[in-house]
C-alpha cells in the first residue's frame, strides 16, 4: 500500500519560554526547577541535528496548521543552508497565560533531554522578540490521527496498527523507565516519519514521579488543559480519589488508542465527563466492536470535515493538497473482525484495575506484536 502522496506535517505540542528571559538564543540552559532524571545525553551528530538559530536560515513554505488553542502556527519549511525540510512551530508568547507558558516550557526541557528514537525531538528552540520558534524533524506522514482522517476513516488494518502501536509503546516504555507518565497517549500524539519511524509527542502533559530525588508510587495531580484528552484518560485518573494513579494509566490510554486506530473513531468522544466516567467504571472491558462508546456517524462527519489533527488534540485546516474523505463512507458502519491477539491486547490494556494491566515493557512481548513485521510505506 502506497501512502507516498500523503500530505506531510509534524503535529506536536509546541513549547515556549518567557520572552523577557530569552532573546534569540537556544534553550541549552536550565529554565525551571525540574526534577533530575537519569537520561541519555543529547546527540551531537551534525547529520541528525539542525542547530541554526538564525531565522533567515528557514524558508517557510506553507502554513500547515494551527494548534495549542490557536496560539501556534505550524509551517513546513526548508533549512536553506542544508536544503533539509523541517517543521517550524511559531508561538506568540505574549498571548500565552502563565499556565500555558509553564506547560510549553516543560515540553522544551524534556524534549532536549530525552533521547530515544521513539520520542519526538526538537532540534532547535529560539526566540525572535516575543515569538518562539521551534525547529523539529519533518514527519512526512504526519500523525496517526491524520492518517485515519485522510486514508482510513473506517479504521486501519491490524498490520498497520501493529507497526504504529509497537513504536509508540517503545517510546512509552522509555518514559516509564525514567519515572514519567505521559498522560496524553492518543493517535494525534503518534507521529510517523518518511521512513516509517514512529515517535511520541505531546510532552507538555507529562508528569514525573521523581521529586526531590525520590520516586513516588502515585500521582494526584490532574493534567492541565485535559478537556481534549479526556476520552483517552484512565478511570483512576478521571476519578481523582485518594489512590491516585501511576504509569499504568498510560497503558489504559494505549487500549483506547488501539480502539481509535481500529475503528477510525474516538471512544467516548461525545459523552459528558460524568457519563464517560461511569461508563469506564462499569465492566466488563469493552472492545473495538462496542459501538456504544463511539460517537454517532453525524458527529464523525463533523470531525472529519474540520481538517487534520494538529497533533495536540485540535482540528486545524491545512493546504488543499490534502485529500478529503467521502462523507458517504462515514455514514456506513464498518463491518470488521479482529484477531484474538488484538482483542487480547485491548482487553488487557483496558482492565479497570491498574494492577491487572501489563507494564509497557511486558506489553512489548504481547503475542500481537510477535506477528511478522510488514513495512506499510
Amino acid at each position: 500500500m502506497s501512502l507516498l502522496d500523503c500530505f506531510c506535517t509534524s503535529r506536536t505540542q509546541v513549547e515556549s519560554l518567557r520572552p523577557e528571559k530569552q532573546s534569540e538564543t537556544s534553550t541549552h540552559q536550565n529554565l525551571v526547577d525540574e526534577p533530575t532524571l537519569s537520561l541519555l545525553p543529547p546527540s551531537t551528530r551534525a547529520s541528525e541535528v539542525i542547530c541554526s538559530t538564525n531565522v533567515s536560515h528557514y524558508e517557510l513554505q506553507v502554513e500547515i496548521g494551527r494548534g495549542f488553542d490557536n496560539l501556534t502556527s505550524v509551517h513546513l519549511a526548508r533549512h536553506t543552508p542544508t536544503g533539509t525540510l523541517v517543521t517550524v512551530k511559531i508561538t506568540n508568547l505574549e498571548n500565552c497565560t502563565e499556565e500555558r507558558l509553564k506547560a510549553l516550557q516543560k515540553a522544551v526541557i524534556l524534549s532536549h533531554f530525552f533521547r530515544h528514537p521513539n520520542i519526538t525531538t526538537y532540534w532547535t528552540v529560539f526566540t525572535v522578540g516575543s515569538w518562539l520558534w521551534v525547529i523539529s524533524p519533518f514527519m512526512a506522514y504526519g500523525s496517526a490521527s491524520q492518517l485515519l482522517r485522510t486514508y482510513f476513516p473506517e479504521g486501519m488494518s491490524e498490520t498497520l496498527i501493529r507497526n504504529i502501536l509497537f513504536g509508540a509503546v517503545r517510546g512509552l516504555n522509555y518514559l516509564h523507565q525514567n519515572g514519567c507518565i505521559h498522560r496524553s497517549i492518543k493517535a494525534s500524539h503518534i507521529l510517523i516519519s518518511g521512513d516509517g519511524l514512529v515517535t511520541l509527542s505531546g510532552l507538555s502533559h507529562l508528569h514525573s514521579l521523581v521529586k526531590h530525588g525520590q520516586k513516588h508510587r502515585a500521582v494526584y495531580d490532574f493534567p492541565q488543559f485535559s478537556t481534549s484528552v479526556q476520552p483517552w484518560l484512565s478511570p483512576e485518573l478521571l476519578r481523582q480519589d485518594l489512590h491516585g494513579y501511576n504509569v499504568k494509566s498510560d497503558i489504559y490510554s494505549v487500549g483506547i488508542t488501539a480502539c481509535e486506530l481500529a475503528s477510525g473513531q474516538v471512544p467516548f468522544q461525545d459523552m459528558h465527563r460524568t457519563q464517560m466516567l461511569l461508563q469506564k467504571l462499569k465492566g466488563p472491558p469493552y472492545s473495538p466492536l462496542d459501538i456504544s462508546i463511539f460517537p454517532q456517524s453525524e458527529s464523525r462527519m463533523k470531525n472529519s470535515r474540520s481538517g487534520v489533527d494538529s497533533g495536540i488534540g485540535e482540528s486545524v485546516h491545512v493546504s488543499s493538497g490534502t485529500r478529503t474523505v467521502n462523507s458517504d463512507r462515514l455514514q456506513t458502519p464498518p463491518s470488521k473482525t479482529f484477531s484474538p491477539a488484538f482483542l487480547s491486547l485491548v482487553q488487557l490494556c483496558l482492565q479497570q484495575d491498574p494492577e491487572k494491566r501489563p507494564s509497557a515493557s511486558s506489553l512489548l512481548s504481547h503475542v500481537f506484536f510477535k506477528q511478522p513485521y510488514f513495512e506499510f510505506l
